[in-house]
């Protein structure tokens, strides 16, 4: 499998990472066999990137990944995050974030992380769930590289949810090696002009701010949680409802959507929807590796395939734009 490297952290991570996150929910509410399973296979298939976070499943994912690394004891680079409490004060950010990173080591039963992301999301002002690109910059971006000083990673990075012009003070600030982005046929605003119509946040070319701070790009979202499937129907090892983030109204509406990308497989240039939305994902140089969960062994074939396919033509790319402006 490809590997492309993480920006300025020197490591080179497969274009295809596994997400062990709540959405496709197998490392989450799986079987402990199928979970090994599906680590020992994206191992074969030579994904090296794996990302979990605390708040999937409540500390089960990072349990479950935990046992599996334990028993398998494969070559990776792992990555973790923490998601702060609303409303915390400055003056505790700093012990909940230290506290946050020792309960995963204690889960994953490892004394460091190779990357270690802030989760939550980032606006002008800050409050409630999310923080402010001041405090983020100042309170958290201390706290994480305490953590890299003493040990526990060895790179901090960010989840780039939240305001576009927050998001972009923050990367330009170059502080963070890493950002997870969202990036997807429904919402390719990171990566350039939105498409006429398009009903959701423009990150108005986010990438080409990650590419300036030399930071590595992991995408997320790049199914739109599923919808990109065209399906509404969800497998029961996922979770039941999944709320879009920067592409649309709800999940119904987003599915409707994808489904108009399906004249582009009926014209032979992927061999499926999901195929399709993935191929279009790694397309983009400025992608670093691409986060797939996953609720079967199936789909997690189904996704190296695409990726062994390669990014999709440049005249795909033409089609994919043009069907997106409707």
């Amino acid at each position: 499998m490809q590997r492309r490297r993480l920006g300025r952290t020197g490591l080179t991570t497969s274009v295809l990472g596994y997400g062990a996150g709540a959405v496709g929910g197998l490392m989450v509410r799986g079987s402990e066999a199928d979970q090994e399973r599906a680590i020992a296979r994206a191992v074969e298939l030579g994904i090296n990137y794996i990302d979990t976070a605390p708040s999937y499943g409540a500390g089960e994912s990072e349990r479950n990944l935990g046992r599996v690394l334990g028993k398998l004891k494969p070559d990776i680079v792992l990555g973790t995050k923490v998601r702060l409490p609303p409303d915390l004060g400055r003056g505790d950010l700093g012990a909940a974030i230290a506290a946050s990173m020792d309960e995963s080591l204690r889960r994953l039963g490892r004394d460091h992380v190779d990357l270690f992301q802030l989760h939550n999301s980032i606006t002008a002002a800050g409050g409630g769930s999310t923080l402010s690109a001041d405090i983020v910059l100042d309170d958290v971006r201390a706290a994480l590289e305490r953590l890299r000083q003493q040990g526990k990673t060895r790179f901090i990075g960010i989840t780039a949810n939240g305001e576009t012009a927050a998001l972009h003070k923050v990367v330009d600030a170059g502080a963070f090696d890493t950002a997870q982005v969202v990036y997807n046929m429904l919402n390719p605003t990171a990566g350039g002009a939105p498409p006429q119509g398009m009903p959701g946040q423009d990150y108005e070319r986010l990438l080409e701010h990650t590419r300036r701070a030399d930071m590595g790009v992991i995408g997320i979202r790049a199914l739109a949680g599923g919808a990109l499937s065209g399906s509404e129907a969800r497998h029961p090892v996922g979770i039941p409802a999944v709320d879009p983030i920067g592409s649309g109204p709800s999940y119904a509406a987003d599915a409707a959507r994808a489904r108009q990308f399906e004249a582009l497989v009926r014209e032979g240039h992927a061999d499926g929807l999901i195929a399709l939305a993935l191929r279009f994902v790694i397309a983009s140089p400025d992608m670093t590796t691409m986060l797939v969960g996953t609720s079967t062994l199936d789909e997690l074939e189904i996704a190296a395939r695409a990726v062994a396919a390669g990014p999709l033509s440049a005249e795909a790319l033409e089609r994919v734009a043009v069907v997106a402006e409707g």
